[in-house]
């Protein structure tokens, strides 16, 4: 397990979710947004996903797995790639719930906000209409690749 470094903590907390990419039964890629949950310092991360669907199909098939951030504004982003867990919901401990449901409303707050100074996104609030999470995804970094074109650091 690779340490993850605050400066990475912070930035990864920062976004709004990540990208992650999982390898199917073919060899080929797929990507979806997940949103983080939390972030051990030592190594590990916790992503909570909200469906069944082909991310946990391949974590299944296939553990290995990566999340990737960015931050358009400031061009730079991060790249961890490690192996996954995946914890069933009638496992998971309260806290956890606590905060994901804690994001969640944090994520409604910021769009209600967003949408009163007229920055009109999405006609609904998506995240109300969430349902709970089906699993939550553990990984551990084994790697971390900053994105951040060299000339610019």
């Amino acid at each position: 397990m690779k340490k993850i470094p605050d400066n990475i903590t912070s930035f990864l907390h920062d976004q709004g979710y990540v990208i992650v990419s999982t390898i199917d039964k073919s060899g080929f890629p797929h990507s979806a947004c997940k949103g983080m949950v939390e972030i051990k310092r030592h190594g590990e991360l916790y992503l909570f996903d909200l469906y069944k669907g082909r991310t946990y199909e391949n974590l299944q098939q296939n553990p290995h797995m990566s999340i990737t951030a960015v931050n358009e504004h400031k061009f730079t982003g991060y790249c961890l790639q490690g192996k996954a867990r995946i914890l069933l919901q009638d496992t998971l401990k309260a806290e956890l719930l606590k905060a994901w449901e804690d994001k969640i409303a944090s994520r409604l707050t910021q769009r209600l906000l967003k949408n009163i100074r007229e920055e009109k996104g999405h006609p609904r609030h998506p995240e109300a209409l969430l349902p709970k999470p089906e699993y939550l995804i553990a990984m551990e970094v084994e790697e971390i690749i900053d994105l951040t074109p060299h000339h610019l650091k």
